[in-house]
């Protein structure tokens, strides 16, 4: 017998704060198929969803994601840098709790369960496809931190921090000195416990084609995909021609073995070389990265829509709940923009930490919300393993349902040498920006001050973080410094 949704979302639905319009009917043993869509460095204003974009980007398929479900003004990510988000994204946990020096590599330990793992338990078939980046044990598929050793019952793509989006054969692997010589790689994708080599094509689009290949799979079991893009990351300027000639810039000519093109300590003909030289502003000027940077997100938009569209060709639409988040924030060296925000990807100023954010899921979720006070990316998972029907066993999750937000939550950071931590409208930090070093590109909005001392602000009244008034309110300062080390003492292993 059909009944509504009630017994199982109820507290989900309650806290959307409106009536909202029930457009279909499930049954309560009918699961919802759950796709998170995971994008690389998007810039905070480059979120057409957001009123108050960047109205030189258009995303319209993106858009959609927005118009059908809740839009987060005010979503953090665990680390302004891509391991550490990933893993506090997949195991609803500060990353740092077991990872003391808050590095670029936490990967993930035995005992921490992660979000695969806990759909598994209730009969979701799971996919990752894309990007698979913990920070260690890159290229290897007998560690933890490979997807299949921690709950994915399949995987296309790489273990790294980046891959080359047209190079992916094993041809240009067996001709270039180093494939494995920097964070970023080239040649063959891994395949489950194996390679696939693609002669042809650029990766945005392999990674929707094989996607859409998962979603339109008979089965007699829900799915849990989790699509991870490496747009809009370095490189950048690598782009199908038809973008490049929309926002009017040239080719640049592909990695080639036989260059002599060096950079700094890399050999000739290196891929480091090409990855480095390109990955910076210089080679390309700050006017013609932007349009390289929309180009990039131009096409992860059409593919997205591609997706979207594949899911309602199979009516799977109706059943899918879809989280779609930003890694971290927009890089100061890519052309994307995170204003109002200060800073960017590398750093805890907001432009770091706070990223672009939507969750649609039709019948259950307002479409068309926009909620304004602020949750966490450790929020995704708690939210998703109710959504499912399965039962958190974890105790030290520090993710909460997302349709619940706290006013008053208490959220920390540790990244290397800086800390922040947010309670209600105010938030600490000793963050100095890093940006290696580099000029940065036209968009990025430097901090007001660059060292590691304390400053304090008022993120409702001043998310660009322009005013500090650790010298007004030192009675706050002292309160927050005293929350965060607490937290520390209690929580880190």
């Amino acid at each position: 017998m059909k009944q509504f949704l009630i017994f199982t979302f109820s507290l989900l639905l309650i806290s959307c704060n409106s009536k909202k319009e029930k457009t279909e009917e499930t049954t309560v043993n009918e699961k919802p198929n759950i796709l998170l869509i995971v994008v690389d460095d998007q810039g905070y204003s480059d979120f057409t969803p957001f009123e108050a974009h960047d109205k030189t980007v258009s995303t319209p398929h993106i858009d959609r994601l927005g118009k059908s479900g809740v839009v987060f003004t005010q979503a953090y990510v665990t680390a302004p840098v891509c391991s550490p988000s990933r893993a506090g994204i997949l195991t609803g946990k500060n990353q740092f709790r077991w990872d003391k020096p808050a590095s670029w590599g936490p990967g993930l330990p035995d005992d921490v369960k992660t979000l695969p793992e806990y759909l598994k338990e209730v009969g979701y078939e799971t996919a990752r496809i894309g990007k698979n980046d913990l920070g260690r044990n890159f290229h290897k598929n007998d560690v933890r931190e490979y997807p299949l050793n921690h709950g994915y019952d399949e995987f296309l793509g790489f273990s790294a921090h980046a891959h080359d989006y047209w190079l992916n054969s094993q041809t240009i692997k067996d001709r270039t000195p180093d494939p494995y010589g920097t964070s970023a790689l080239l040649g063959p994708l891994m395949h489950n416990m194996g390679e696939k080599s693609y002669e042809e094509g650029y990766l945005t689009d392999i990674f929707t084609d094989e996607s859409i290949k998962f979603i339109k799979r008979k089965r007699d079991k829900p799915f849990f995909l989790t699509l991870s893009y490496n747009a809009v990351h370095h490189l950048i300027h690598e782009v199908p021609k038809k973008y490049l000639d929309k926002y009017n810039v040239k080719e640049i000519p592909n990695y080639n073995p036989d260059s002599l093109l060096t950079y700094s300590h890399h050999k000739p003909g290196s891929y480091s070389a090409y990855y480095d030289k390109y990955s910076r502003v210089g080679a390309i000027n700050t006017d013609d990265l932007r349009k390289y940077y929309l180009a990039n997100l131009n096409c992860l938009d059409d593919n997205i829509g591609r997706l979207l569209d594949a899911l309602k060709e199979t009516n799977l639409d109706k059943n899918t709940l879809i989280v779609f988040i930003s890694d971290n924030g927009g890089s100061p060296l890519t052309g994307s923009n995170n204003s109002p925000l200060t800073g960017g990807k590398y750093s805890l100023w907001e432009g770091g930490i706070r990223v672009p954010m939507a969750v649609s899921w039709p019948g259950n979720v307002n479409k068309g919300k926009v909620e304004t006070r602020y949750v966490s990316a450790t929020d995704i998972l708690p939210t998703i393993v109710k959504a499912a029907g399965a039962t958190l066993t974890d105790k030290d999750i520090d993710g909460i349902n997302i349709f619940e937000p706290e006013n008053d939550r208490l959220l920390v950071w540790k990244w290397q040498k800086t800390w922040a931590v947010r309670k209600g409208n105010w938030k600490l930090t000793n963050a100095k920006e890093n940006h290696w070093k580099s000029e940065p590109s036209a968009q990025y909005i430097a901090p007001i001050r660059d060292d590691l001392t304390l400053k304090l602000f008022n993120i409702e009244e001043d998310p660009g973080e322009r005013n500090d008034l650790a010298s007004i309110h030192p009675e706050i300062v002292r309160d927050l410094e005293a929350a965060f080390k607490n937290w520390c003492e209690s929580n880190i292993k």
